[in-house]
């Protein structure tokens, strides 16, 4: 799981309080490096936050997107067309 930690991640990670910041931070961490992940393998549940958290990153990717039935263009043009409609702004 190599590769830079997305920049929606990363504004993520900066919007959460300073004890969780930190904690998030160590989790992409280790779960980015073998060693690191052989450690999470311990602890479960830690290890499936962090193999989490690098899989949403990927998702800022749109062509990654869109591979995995996800296409915010659509999304957006849908939720429009509903609220038009709905008779709603």
């Amino acid at each position: 799981m190599d590769g830079p930690v997305s920049d929606g991640l990363q504004s993520l990670i900066a919007a959460s309080p300073w004890p969780q910041r930190a904690g998030l931070r160590l989790l992409l961490a280790l779960g980015r490096r073998p060693r690191g992940a052989r450690l999470l393998a311990r602890a479960p549940l830690a290890g499936q936050v962090a193999c989490s958290m690098l899989a949403l990153g990927r998702y800022d990717d749109a062509t990654v997107g869109r591979m995995l039935g996800w296409d915010a263009a659509g999304v957006v043009s849908r939720g429009r067309a509903l609220r038009r409609a709905e008779g709603r702004p």
